[in-house]
């Protein structure tokens, strides 16, 4: 009869085999596949003074980065208390979703949900976009100049830009949240030949095409023929009745 020795090493290495398979069982017990589902918006604003994002969703994940309040975030599906997002700066994780307010519900998903498509509809455009986009078409088929198309991806980025504004109260072309229109566009992923920004506050969509055609600068965005797709943002303000932003590209 053989007698089998263990050495004290290999009795470490034993025991830390079955301390690992206990976590292992442990940790299936404890982070099991979750059911996603489906939100009817895309965007979203940080309401908490600072947001941990999670490698999943429970505080039990690590941190992948932080947001700010009154950032924008991408917002894919929910997972029970959580939201699965992207950041500006490309991260992809989790934040409670108490700390994020949904912006601009999607009330027609069918069109909204194939983000960077071009084309001529505009049933994903409030009724004031919608004029303003048909007011803005006007002016450059009377010149002969090609209608300008909706570009998904710049739309929802020209609502970013007027929210924006409208928050942080102010009224430049340099957003302190996303910097230049070109950086914006960068920062969203948005390739262009050719790109361009209008803005106003009015307290109408007639009033505010018309300050533009008799503005020198933004008239030659308007009437451009190097542009061919475009993003309209209008949002409610206090101040102007009506914050406008308008992204011009050309692919």
């Amino acid at each position: 009869m053989k007698v089998i020795k263990i050495s004290k090493k290999n009795i470490m290495l034993l025991m830390m085999l079955v301390l690992v398979i206990s976590i292992f069982s442990i940790a299936n017990r404890s982070f099991g596949m979750q059911h996603y589902y489906k939100l009817d918006f895309t965007t979203g604003l940080v309401t908490a003074s600072k947001l941990n994002v999670r490698s999943g969703p429970s505080t039990r994940y690590g941190i992948v980065t932080t947001v700010n309040k009154n950032e924008y975030i991408r917002v894919f599906a929910g997972v029970g208390d959580w939201y699965i997002i992207q950041t500006d700066s490309d991260y992809v994780g989790a934040v409670s979703k108490q700390y994020v307010k949904a912006i601009y519900p999607n009330t027609n998903s069918s069109n909204n949900t194939n983000g960077g498509t071009t084309g001529n509809t505009t049933s994903s455009l409030s009724s004031d976009e919608k004029e303003v986009f048909d007011l803005i078409n006007k002016q450059r088929t009377n010149q002969g100049l090609a209608a300008l198309k909706i570009d998904e991806e710049v739309q929802r980025v020209a609502r970013i830009k007027a929210q924006d504004m409208v928050n942080n109260g102010y009224f430049s072309h340099n957003s302190p949240t996303y910097g230049s229109p070109f950086d914006m566009l960068k920062s969203f992923k948005i390739s262009y030949k050719t790109a361009g920004e209008n803005i106003a506050g009015n307290s109408s969509n007639s009033g505010a095409v018309t300050a533009w055609m008799n503005s020198s600068g933004h008239r030659a965005n308007i009437l451009n023929s190097s542009y061919n797709y475009t993003g309209i943002g209008v949002v409610k303000s206090n101040k102007y009745g009506k914050i406008f932003v308008q992204m011009f590209l050309g692919k």
